[in-house]
């Protein structure tokens, strides 16, 4: 393999320590507080040929960085990077997929568990020493027994969510753009086909202005008074406010959320609802898994160097090549 020590890598803002240690040992690092193009002085212009980045990079950053060669994502999402942008100009992108799959899938079983089974709630009741006080935690009024799941989005994570759901006895639907060969699973050509044909929906679906908000007022009436919702994907496919006033006037039973639209900031009209179930962004976050995808990143960008054929380019990028930047 070709040296890459002096190869200069710009990492603006927060990136995994692992991937920032191994960017620092194997390539030239150089780091900036913020994808901002204001930021990249003539001398940074000059050097860049690679981003290593877990932020948003927009156009203007990409044409800021003229010798720009490869953009390599921290993420499977990688809907913050203007990735057909990148790909008209000659720069390839990377993201971190595969070694995340099995993670997010666990996160999504047991977020789907805690919705309809209240465990958290019931784990407070506990600690809070009214097992003692006042007797046993209240009975759920949902569980998973009879349920028929939706998965919006059959991709990797989607297939293996969709593997789980079939161990717990369950039958499995999904609406894709188009059917996923190999799979016995009854596909539906709408989202909203899906919806009224389940009472458990699981959206997997990547951001992006083909699925903005796509989960709406509409799609949730669909899936009915004992309808459940888990969102394990992106935050913008689902209208809030819309997923808000359905819990609260009854249109549906219960969501559980991993993913929202202005992260880190939770609408208050979600934080103050007994039948949601919150977390803070953790499906793949374990230290396994997040030392996985930082590893990814940085063997993107040494593949790259070395053969210009890294090991996961993202579809808006799979065509460029090599010195294709130069070229145009």
């Amino acid at each position: 393999m070709a040296s890459t020590d002096r190869i200069p890598v710009l990492v603006p803002g927060r990136l995994h320590p692992h991937a920032v240690a191994r960017i620092g040992k194997e390539f030239d690092l150089v780091a900036l507080p913020a994808a901002d193009p204001g930021l990249v002085t003539p001398e940074l212009a000059g050097r860049v040929r690679a981003v290593a980045a877990m932020t948003t990079i927009g156009a203007a950053f990409i044409d800021a960085l003229p010798r720009l060669e490869i953009i390599a994502n921290f993420g499977v999402g990688y809907d913050a990077v203007d990735a057909k942008h990148a790909g008209s100009t000659g720069v390839m992108v990377t993201n971190t997929p595969d070694v995340l799959t099995e993670e997010v899938a666990d996160t999504a079983l047991g977020l789907l568990l805690n919705t309809v089974r209240e465990l958290p709630k019931a784990e407070a009741w506990l600690r809070a020493g009214k097992w003692v006080s006042k007797g046993d935690y209240p009975l759920t009024r949902a569980t998973l027994r009879g349920r028929r799941v939706g998965i919006f989005g059959m991709g990797r994570i989607g297939l293996a969510i969709a593997r789980r759901i079939e161990a717990f006895g369950l039958p499995v639907s999904y609406y894709n753009r188009r059917t996923v060969e190999g799979v016995a699973y009854t596909w539906y050509p709408s989202l909203l086909g899906l919806a009224g044909a389940v009472d458990t929906l699981i959206s997997v679906a990547p951001g992006g202005a083909s699925t903005e908000k796509a989960v709406n007022r509409q799609v949730l009436e669909a899936l009915g008074p004992n309808g459940v919702f888990i969102n394990i994907g992106r935050g913008s496919t689902v209208d809030e406010d819309a997923l808000a006033q359905a819990l609260a006037d009854g249109t549906i039973l219960a969501a559980g959320l991993d993913v929202f639209r202005n992260e880190p900031n939770v609408p208050e009209s979600l934080l103050r609802l007994e039948n949601a179930s919150l977390l803070p962004h953790v499906g793949s976050a374990s230290v396994h898994t997040r030392t996985a995808m930082a590893d990814l990143v940085v063997d993107n960008l040494a593949a790259w160097f070395a053969s210009g054929k890294p090991l996961t380019a993202v579809a808006e990028t799979a065509h460029v090549t090599a010195g294709a930047r130069s070229a145009i």
